[in-house]
Parts: structure tokens; C-alpha cells; sequence
């Protein structure tokens, strides 16, 4: 429960290369959010950008304190500065989305309402994507591959832009593992939930930070984070070529009865070679992620570093 002083909504919104955009962000959500209630928060994370992002929190923190800064010390990344927002964050209501303004501050009374209706959980659904042909032919294959490997079906059309109730938060806010992807683990914890079509902007300026490497690397984490899908692959795989390898081997020994003597070439060998060797190497390094994963877990190292706060205790 929250006491009568917590505010009713909280905004979370990681910053990053948004230093002409954060003061237009802020306006925005005050002026929509205002249409609810007065008694709200916006907490910005700035996430180790490496423009004059912060100073231009820290002008707006000055000015407003329902505007709470917070500096992390270097870029962790998106996900983990929403970690920070949300640790943050006071209100029975919190509101994640993204600095660009492509998630627009006026669908925030929409999400509002949506959450009255009995749900913990109203995730925007973004229609008419305002991204290039590339970015939304490599976010299906994303999708559709996590969904695959996670085995939870995954909606390319909703990202972190959302509602959620504070039991919501308080349970995401447990899960202190080092790889963070914050849509995943929403769907982890349950709740009620729906969602809600919303209109989807155009980016004010600039492009995605998320290049084909980054979506690559945040691809391999959370699939080595929320699925063992890969290992059990492999085993599947092994399984079949023990199997193929049995019934050769019942070959050969068949034609050696028969008197047919069949010797392979040294192309066939030396394929054959290459291909186990390829294959062991693959699992072994399958394993070694996941053993990876585990080794940065017993670190138990923080979440994020704080560099710097404002208008916060």
C-alpha cells in the first residue's frame, strides 16, 4: 500500500542522447499527466549520456521538484536504467516509456483509464510503427526468435511503454538478476493484464541506439537469462546423431557380412572431421555462455552505480 503522501502516478523514463528533447519530454507528460491528477512524479535516469543530457535535468530538477534526476555513473543500458527509474519510483501508479517522445505522453491518460477497469498491467500496443523497413524486419526475426526460445509468446508491437500497478513493480523490483530485460520480466511476474492500441511518433531526432550488434548481444542475454531452450536443443541434437550413428554403424556391419567393403574418401573423412569438431565446438560454447551467465550472477555485483541525485532523499 502507499501512504497518503506517495504520489498517484510515477513517470520512469530512461535518458540517453535526449539533451534537446528531455525539457519538450517533460512538458508533455506534465501537461497529459495533470489531466489525472496533481499528484505525481516524474523520475528521468540518465544513462552515462555522453552529452549535456544531465545539465539539462538538473536546470529542470531546480525548477520543478515533482521532477526527480537521477545520474547514473557510466551507460549500463536501457533496461537496467528503467531498474534504477522503478527503485525509485513512489506512486501506486508507475508509467515506463521511453525519452524519444515516439511514446507519446498524451496516450498516458488512455493507459490510466485502461488500468481502472481491473487490470495491474495495460501494455501499449504501438500501431503504425514509425520505424525503417530494417528495424522492423530485424524486430520480428528478435521476436520471433525470443518467443521461440523463451517458449512465451512475444508481441513485437509492444515494448516497454506500459502501466503498471505498484504489486506489479514490488515484484519486478525482486528480481535482482544481472541480465534485465524489463518486457520479459513483466510477463514473468503475471498479474492481470491487457493492452491498449496507441499511436506511435515519430522520433523527434536522431536515430535508435539499438544498432544490429546491441539487439544481437540483448538477443544472445536474454535468451541465456530466461530460457535453457538452447541446451535442451543441443541434447535433442546429440540424440539424433547417436541415433544416425547407430543405424550406419548397423550398416557397415551388414555390408562387412555380405562381403561389400565400401572405403570412404579422404573429401568424406575430412567432412565428417569437421563437422563433429564444428558441432562440439558449437555445444561447448553454448555451455560456456550459460556458465558465463552464472559466474556474472555469484559476483552479485549492483544493478547500476548512482552517480548523482536530485530532488531525491
Amino acid at each position: 500500500m502507499t501512504s497518503k503522501h506517495s504520489p498517484l502516478i510515477s513517470i520512469v523514463s530512461p535518458v540517453y542522447r535526449a539533451e534537446n528533447m528531455v525539457e519538450e519530454l517533460v512538458n508533455q507528460i506534465k501537461h497529459h499527466v495533470e489531466k489525472i491528477t496533481s499528484n505525481y512524479e516524474i523520475v528521468l535516469v540518465e544513462d552515462g549520456s555522453p552529452d549535456l543530457g544531465w545539465d539539462k535535468i538538473e536546470s529542470i530538477c531546480a525548477k520543478d521538484s515533482t521532477v526527480k534526476g537521477i545520474k547514473l555513473s557510466r551507460n549500463f543500458g536501457q533496461h537496467y536504467a528503467i531498474t534504477a527509474g522503478l527503485d525509485h519510483a513512489h506512486g501506486e501508479w508507475v508509467v515506463v516509456m521511453d525519452c524519444d517522445l515516439q511514446d507519446k505522453p498524451e496516450e498516458i491518460p488512455n493507459l490510466f483509464k485502461k488500468a481502472q477497469e481491473g487490470y495491474q498491467i495495460v501494455l501499449a500496443q504501438r500501431i503504425n510503427r514509425q520505424h525503417s523497413w530494417i528495424d522492423k524486419s530485424t524486430s520480428y526475426l528478435f521476436y520471433g526468435v525470443l518467443s521461440y526460445l523463451t517458449g512465451v509468446k512475444q508481441d513485437h508491437s509492444i515494448a516497454n511503454f506500459g502501466i503498471y500497478h505498484q504489486n506489479v513493480v514490488n515484484a519486478v523490483k525482486q528480481m535482482r538478476e544481472p541480465t534485465r530485460y524489463f518486457p520479459t520480466m513483466v510477463k514473468w511476474v503475471g498479474f492481470k493484464s491487457t493492452t491498449l492500441a496507441v499511436s506511435h511518433g515519430e522520433r523527434e531526432e536522431g536515430s535508435s541506439n539499438y544498432n544490429f550488434s546491441k539487439r544481437l548481444k540483448l538477443a544472445s542475454d536474454i535468451m541465456l537469462a530466461f530460457s535453457n531452450k538452447p541446451l535442451i536443443l543441443t541434447v535433442k541434437l546429440g540424440f539424433i546423431m547417436a541415433i544416425s550413428s547407430f543405424l550406419i554403424s548397423c550398416l557397415v556391419l551388414v555390408n562387412a557380412v555380405l562381403g561389400i567393403y565400401q572405403v570412404s574418401g579422404y573429401a568424406s573423412i575430412m567432412l565428417s572431421i569437421w563437422f563433429l569438431a564444428g558441432l562440439i565446438i558449437l555445444i561447448l560454447g553454448i555451455v560456456g555462455l550459460y556458465i558465463s551467465k552464472i559466474f556474472d550472477g555469484v559476483k552479485d555485483r549492483p544493478i547500476y552505480i548512482i552517480d548523482q541525485k536530485h530532488n531525491i532523499l
